[in-house]
Formats: structure tokens, sequence, C-alpha cells
């Protein structure tokens, strides 16, 4: 979500911190799987150089992020949160990820929680459309 705003330097880094969450706790799910590449696609001037291996570490990658303005911690932030949501699995180790990027991406506990409210709003309303659709 939104993903399309950052440069492709972002985009590639992001990527990084995407694929470190959906290894963090072993094999990726076939959900995440299909999250990631959904995300590749939405990716589109990085799409086709992309390669599904880390490119840098991750305290590099989130060093990197640091640095930049608070509107890319946000889209980085909100977009991690979405993988850690899609698969309805609750997991400690990808919880506690992000709990630490928030904190190095100064996110406040409200942002957190608009941001947490976006990824619930946008899947309402995905579903309320596959309502209306079917009915």
């Amino acid at each position: 979500m939104f993903l399309s705003l950052l440069n492709k330097k972002e985009m590639l880094k992001f990527l990084d911190l995407a694929i470190y969450m959906v290894d963090i706790d072993g094999e990726p799910t076939e959900v995440e799987k299909k999250l990631l590449k959904k995300m590749i696609n939405e990716l589109d001037p990085i799409k086709d150089e992309f390669t599904f291996r880390l490119a840098d570490t991750v305290d590099n990658t989130v060093k990197f992020f640091e640095e930049t303005n608070q509107v890319v911690r946000n889209i980085v932030y909100l977009n991690l949160v979405i993988i850690t949501m899609e698969d309805d699995l609750y997991n400690t180790k990808e919880l506690l990820f992000l709990e630490d990027i928030k904190k190095k991406f100064n996110i406040s506990d409200e942002k957190k929680r608009e941001l947490i409210g976006l990824v619930y709003a946008n899947r309402d309303l995905r579903e309320k459309g596959i309502r209306i659709i079917k009915n």
C-alpha cells in the first residue's frame, strides 16, 4: 500500500525488510509468498530486477530507513504491518521486530494505531466489495 511513492532505492530496501519479515519465523507461508509477489508487482520500476534474496543486512537496511523522511518510514512500517496481519497467525518474532522498527523509525503509538486502522479499513472494504459482487 502506497509503495509506489517510494523511490527505486527505497523500494529495493523495503523488499529486503519484507523478505526478512516473511522469513523471520521460518519458511514463508503461501499467503506470505502471495502477498510478497503482490507487493513486488506494485513496485513496477524494480520488479524485473528484484531477486528473492537479501541484498544487505537487516541492520544496514533499517539504518538506511532511519535516515529517510517520516513519510517513507510510515509507508515502510505500514507495509510491514500488512505482512504481519495478512496470514492471521500470531508470531512473537514478527511483533518484536515491528516494535523495534517502530522505535527506530520514531513512530508514535498514535501513528501506529492509525496505520493499523488503515489496514483494517482496507481489509473491511475488500470484504464488503466481495460480498457486494457475489450477491
